[in-house]
């Protein structure tokens, strides 16, 4: 299969990139700068695009058979676009070469945001995290929030084959573990990055869950919650491993 992976230079889309050269693809890794890409093969090709650019997304596409988008911002206080921009202009390219499945990865939280999509069934968590933690979270990063809602609502009302996959608190380990799917309001509290990357490329290269919204987590070997939320939402010490 030949993959274009959207924001491979993230840990997942780099994890994703070596895995899907381990299982025999040929892979696009589109990132804002090629050069500080660290990985090499004679199947890989870095190609320098910015998702907010029109003709350079179209050019990444071309000559695909599937897309897979980890788009990401940190929190922040000011308006995010960048998601539901970047999607449309990844969507409008597909539509264009006729290149169909799409698998898209999001939040967990959304399912707790003000502006989940109507009818969605809530988490299935402890009162704690359901009613204190999670909506503290979504506050948080409201702004990045809003924009994965708005890039759910393009995905959707496309004609793409799509898979929009919701993660929850990630965090690094080095090796896949037994990882679960499940509806988007099942129970998981984490999700390591390596684990969410074999996941998008068991979907990107499989039809089990088109047109649907499923989550992903992992259950063995997780961080307590101060870790995840110390390392990865106040970016204060680091992971054992990168």
């Amino acid at each position: 299969m030949k993959l274009a992976v959207f924001g491979a230079n993230s840990s997942t889309g780099r994890h994703l990139t070596e895995q899907a050269l381990a299982a025999g693809h040929t892979v696009t890794a589109v990132v804002r700068r090629p050069g500080e890409f660290p990985l090499s093969d004679p199947h890989l090709r870095t190609c320098g695009a910015d998702v907010t650019d029109r003709d350079a997304v179209e050019r990444a596409i071309a000559g695909q058979d599937a897309v897979v988008s980890i788009l990401g911002v940190p929190y922040g206080r000011r308006p995010v676009t960048v998601l539901s921009r970047g999607i449309t202009h990844i969507t409008d390219a597909m539509a264009l070469h006729g290149v169909k499945r799409l698998v898209t990865v999001t939040s967990r939280l959304l399912a707790v945001h003000a502006d989940r999509t109507a009818g969605e069934e809530p988490l299935r968590e402890r009162f704690m995290y359901r009613r204190v933690i999670y909506p503290f979270l979504t506050t948080l990063g409201r702004t990045l929030y809003d924009d994965m809602v708005r890039m759910e609502q393009i995905v959707r009302a496309t004609d793409l084959d799509w898979t929009i996959v919701r993660p929850s608190a990630l965090f690094n380990t080095d090796t896949v573990s037994p990882y679960h799917f499940g509806p988007p309001q099942s129970p998981g509290l984490y999700t390591s990055r390596i684990d969410l990357a074999h996941s998008l490329l068991t979907e990107v290269t499989g039809n089990e869950h088109v047109h649907s919204v499923v989550a992903v987590f992992t259950t063995q070997g997780v961080p307590t919650f101060g870790d995840v939320l110390k390392k990865e939402v106040m970016r204060i010490g680091s992971w054992d491993h990168k």
